[in-house]
């Protein structure tokens, strides 16, 4: 695609779930104009928009209803209508079909979904188009509805509201696949950065497989630890970090603000503000001219020092010297200054103004073990 042309991009179901992620992703790209479909809009809407498109993302379709014809309608003639048209004026443009690992199976649900996969199919077939049948596991991410079709997005709604989750059976394993990861899939396509089969079933990595007690106990986890400011897991583990993005996406808006515990006394004040077992804690102070914090060192604890307002000095000895060195710093201009173990340390208001000082601590505080011993720098 040139630097300087338009791709004009159909979505389907476009204030879905994956629509809206998809739409809004691509939304950002200069070089992609959308067209947009969802209810109320009309199959002559529909074929209106067909007609225009120069990619089409199918994802609109029914998979919960309590009339079985619903899911004739929504999932096999409506992907018909589109084809037909189509088909009609012989445009063959690439087309993109979300299916549903449940195509496999014999539900009402999943024979609707594999039937129009079987009619975009013979469409490619006769007419030698580009067809992408994706068959999606469990999706979860921001913007799904809970209490409808996704266990992630239930767990999550009940957890960042206080309410207990359900677990009928906690051995019971899902698979899983991340919102953001069909949209970079997605996105690869329209660029043509893709090396794919057309007309085969596709599918999309990475997945994830976990229990759903494994599942309930993380995202119980990820609530109780927000409210203690921690961090209480490995972000270099994929699916976790996933979760925890989309835990959040369903906090309250009237409960993102959490005021952490602040400690006064005739120095400023100290606080801790987040906190982990993987990274240490991030802490802040506000020191009062002349005041003087520190004057101890660690075994093994390090430590960084960044003052973000007022001006201040940091002294650093060796415990087995005497030689001190002494750093200027100010929030005038920004400097992170390291704290090594074995070095006795302060910290002293040198200005007019109060100090306000970020630190970083490679280990949680621990009370039993605070690795903290006093002697004057």
């Amino acid at each position: 695609m040139s630097a300087f042309s338009k791709v004009r991009v159909l979505i389907t179901g476009a204030n879905g779930f994956i629509g809206r992620n998809l739409q809004v992703n691509l939304g950002f790209r200069s070089e992609c104009e959308l067209l947009l479909f969802d209810l109320p809009q009309t199959t002559d809407d529909l074929q209106h928009l067909v007609h225009q498109a120069d990619f089409v993302f199918h994802l609109a379709g029914v998979n919960r209803s309590s009339d079985s014809t619903d899911f004739q309608t929504g999932n096999v003639d409506l992907t018909n209508t589109m084809l037909c048209v189509l088909e009609k004026e012989q445009r063959k443009i690439p087309l993109v079909f979300t299916s549903s690992t449940q195509a496999q199976l014999d539900n009402t649900y999943g024979r609707s979904k594999r039937s129009a996969e079987d009619l975009v199919f013979d469409y490619a077939e006769r007419n030698n188009a580009p067809v992408y049948v994706y068959r999606l596991p469990n999706v979860f991410g921001k913007w799904c509805k809970p209490n409808y079709n996704s266990v992630v997005a239930t767990f999550c709604h009940n957890a960042a509201n206080g309410i207990p989750l359900r677990v009928d059976d906690p051995e019971k394993e899902i698979t899983l696949l991340y919102v953001d990861d069909i949209v970079a899939e997605f996105a690869q396509l329209i660029d043509g950065n893709t090396t794919l089969k057309a007309r085969g079933i596709l599918s999309i990595l990475p997945t994830h497989q976990i229990t759903l007690g494994y599942l309930a106990e993380t995202i119980t986890g990820f609530a109780d630890s927000r409210r203690e400011l921690m961090q209480n897991f490995d972000r270099s583990d994929m699916l976790l970090k996933k979760l925890y993005a989309t835990f959040s996406s369903y906090v309250p808006s009237d409960t993102l603000v959490i005021s952490p515990e602040i400690k006064y006394d005739e120095r400023g004040f100290f606080t801790e503000l987040i906190k982990s077992p993987y990274f240490g804690q991030i802490s802040m102070s506000r020191t009062k001219p002349g005041v003087t914090r520190g004057n101890h060192w660690h075994n093994t604890k390090v430590e960084k020092f960044i003052v973000v307002e007022g001006k201040a000095v940091i002294k650093l000895r060796k415990l087995e010297s005497e030689d001190t060195y002494e750093y200027i710093v100010s929030g005038d201009v920004i400097r992170i200054v390291d704290i090594p173990p074995g070095y006795t340390h302060s910290i002293q208001n040198i200005g007019e103004n109060d100090v306000i000082t970020l630190f970083w601590t490679g280990d949680m505080f621990d009370p039993e073990n605070p690795d903290t011993a006093y002697e004057k720098v």
